[in-house]
């Protein structure tokens, strides 16, 4: 019987952390404090806001990320998609608190970051909350 709960409380356990990673996945967030960039990030920044994708090479959620992110900077003025793998960059990702790929960066032209993304972003969403950033 000791077996039958220890499965039921596995089960419960593992049904709690999935229903929390699904509602945080594509979740924009904003962050007061001021990051310092590293090189391979402001390398990356345009004029406008650049959307900066951090990726990783065996990242399938990344490649539909790029999809939805690379559609919204072309179809919307002042705002640029680049793609940034992270897979070899492990000091960039703990600088920038980055936990999970894709993790998206809305950066302004000197560096000030407007918004994160943590997953996939819906694409609705993110350009609602761009909007006041945009020329």
């Amino acid at each position: 019987m000791t077996g039958v709960w220890a499965l039921v409380g596995a089960l419960a356990v593992a049904g709690a952390l999935a229903v929390l990673l699904k509602v945080r996945e594509g979740r924009i967030s904003r962050r007061p404090a001021a990051v310092d960039l590293p090189a391979p990030v402001r390398d990356l920044l345009a004029p406008g806001v650049t959307l900066v994708q951090l990726s990783t090479t065996f990242c399938a959620p990344c490649r539909h990320a790029k999809v939805i992110l690379r559609d919204l900077a072309d179809r919307t003025d002042g705002l640029t998609h680049a793609e940034l793998d992270i897979t070899n960059l492990p000091d960039v990702a703990a600088s920038l608190g980055v936990m999970r790929t894709p993790t998206t960066l809305a950066l302004t032209a000197d560096g000030t970051e407007v918004l994160r993304v943590g997953g996939v972003p819906k694409r609705d969403s993110l350009l609602e909350a761009l909007r006041p950033h945009l020329p």
